[in-house]
């Protein structure tokens, strides 16, 4: 429904485009298309959807606009793992996170860490300008927290994701991932971006 409102709007001409949920209700405007992906847990569709979305940036010329139409559930629909880990180390750490009564902020800080798409990664796969327009399904409306936050400067960093996975990961099965957050605090794993990044 956001791909057909934008699609509709005076003086908007999509080159190409990605629609990414868990089903298609009606027929997608000419030039998107549609990947079917998986919510509350990624599968093999959210990272499929997640190359293709970033596919779709790294296309954008210098000249050109990412339109990134936002709403919750991106975390799990779009999904594309940082070198080191896979998916399914990153679908055990939310759900441990998850048992061990971790908020949205919490999960979403750790998340954006292991993506090479979300906290600003999206956005910064892109030479050109990057809108994003988000219907918020968090309290706050905190833009870092929605889908964790593929078109903006993330205002977390390592440490603060190492605290949240200290605090609510346990201490079983993410050897993987307390590694790619041990080399991200040790200088090398580039931080997400911040506010100012080119």
């Amino acid at each position: 429904a956001m791909a057909s409102a934008f699609a509709a709007m005076p003086h908007v001409a999509i080159r190409q485009g990605v629609a990414i949920g868990t089903h298609a209700d009606d027929p997608l405007p000419t030039g998107i298309q549609w990947v079917e992906s998986s919510h509350p847990f990624p599968d093999g569709r959210s990272e499929a959807a997640g190359r293709r979305a970033l596919a779709v940036a790294q296309a954008v010329d210098p000249g050109g606009v990412l339109v990134i139409l936002l709403s919750g559930g991106a975390s799990a629909l779009m999904a594309a793992p940082v070198d080191g880990i896979t998916l399914a180390d990153k679908v055990d750490t939310t759900r441990l996170m998850m048992n061990a009564g971790a908020d949205i902020h919490a999960l979403n800080t750790v998340r954006r860490h292991l993506s090479n798409v979300k906290g600003g990664r999206l956005a910064a796969a892109c030479v050109g300008t990057t809108l994003t327009l988000a219907l918020s399904d968090v309290v706050g409306d905190d833009l870092n927290a929605i889908g964790s936050g593929p078109g903006v400067a993330d205002s977390t960093t390592w440490r603060d994701a190492a605290m949240a996975l200290d605090r609510f990961g346990g201490v079983d099965h993410l050897d993987t991932v307390r590694d790619v957050i041990r080399r991200g605090l040790a200088g090398e794993v580039p931080d997400t971006p911040k506010q100012g990044h080119p």
